[in-house]
């Protein structure tokens, strides 16, 4: 199979899920109309509070930086050795990671989440699908099938560990290879607190990489408002314990609707599943009139990938499919 077919061709249209306003154009309807189950975004939300008019107004200080760090380094029990940088998403450091090393070979397993390597490509890496390489990018669980990988997956001089989705299974994290030499573990906080207009991530590792980063990255890179919600959401572990436990029941309840419906479950976590369907691009077809939008992939005519409806939206999906 060609790195085409796996979707790791860096010269292909970036593909994600979203692009809701795109499937408004071609099938109608407001945006209120639209479920949109193509991401993997938890659809209850962690609650924004507190804020104040300072987080709005001013710029962030170093206390604010410094609050946020702690409540993640707690969180996520990261290692003392290793140093944690906030960031406007985890997107804005995967695009800046290539250019912590000369570049050379990269090699991702396919298939993944395909924003590592055109960011690596972007910057004169070559990409490759196995293979013994200078840069490793390992997507733990992966997405879109949940594949869990190991720490003897670990081995590159230059490791990345993208942890967007781990924060569902905090049991199977590799935080603490985090200070180890050359490897970088990132995390999401908009998708698991449901929060993906925030713009926050983090990037983990060694002092001597975390600080070429925030080079790159430059002063006042998280917002006001970002850097409170974080704090109070990472601190929040009773929040977390109760929606890790939501997630799974409704995870679960759609893997029981869709195998009544004829797919087959291909993996994934329990804030997206992967599933096999004859011919998916019809699939998504007959949801999008009923205004519910999915993903499919470029590479796979049989991949469906469906996030967790919200409240509102289970009978709606039953009703479409």
């Amino acid at each position: 199979m060609s790195k085409r077919d796996h979707g790791l061709d860096p010269r292909a249209v970036r593909d994600h899920g979203g692009g809701l306003d795109r499937a408004i154009v071609r099938y109608g309807g407001a945006r209120a109309d639209w479920i949109d189950l193509s991401t993997g975004i938890n659809p209850h939300p962690y609650a924004v509070a507190g804020l104040t008019a300072g987080d709005w107004a001013e710029l962030p200080d170093h206390g604010a930086f410094e609050r946020l760090s702690d409540a993640a380094r707690r969180f996520w029990n990261v290692p003392q050795g290793a140093a944690i940088l906030p960031a406007p998403g985890a997107s804005a450091v995967i695009s800046r990671i290539p250019a912590l090393a000369a570049s050379g070979r990269v090699q991702i397993t396919p298939p993944t989440y395909n924003e590592h390597a055109a960011a690596f490509s972007a910057q004169g890496w070559r990409v490759q699908p196995e293979g013994a390489a200078d840069a490793r990018v390992i997507v733990h669980p992966n997405n879109p099938d949940g594949r869990i990988w190991q720490e003897s997956d670990v081995s590159a001089p230059l490791t990345v560990i993208d942890e967007s989705f781990c924060d569902v299974m905090p049991e199977v994290s590799l935080i603490h290879l985090a200070e180890r030499p050359g490897v970088i573990v990132l995390k999401s906080f908009g998708k698991f607190w449901g929060l993906a207009g925030m713009r926050l991530g983090f990037a983990i590792g060694r002092p001597e990489l975390i600080n070429r980063l925030n080079d790159l990255t430059g002063p006042w890179s998280v917002s006001g408002p970002a850097l409170r919600v974080g704090t109070q959401a990472l601190s929040d572990d009773d929040w977390a314990d109760a929606t890790r436990a939501r997630l799974a029941d409704e995870a679960a309840r759609l893997d029981a609707l869709m195998l009544t419906r004829g797919a087959d479950i291909v993996g994934g976590t329990s804030l997206f599943r992967l599933y096999r369907a004859d011919d998916a691009s019809g699939w998504q077809d007959r949801l999008a009139r009923a205004h519910i939008w999915s993903r499919i992939f470029p590479y796979s005519e049989s991949f469906l990938r469906l996030g967790l409806p919200p409240e509102r939206g289970w009978d709606r999906l039953e009703a479409a499919l």
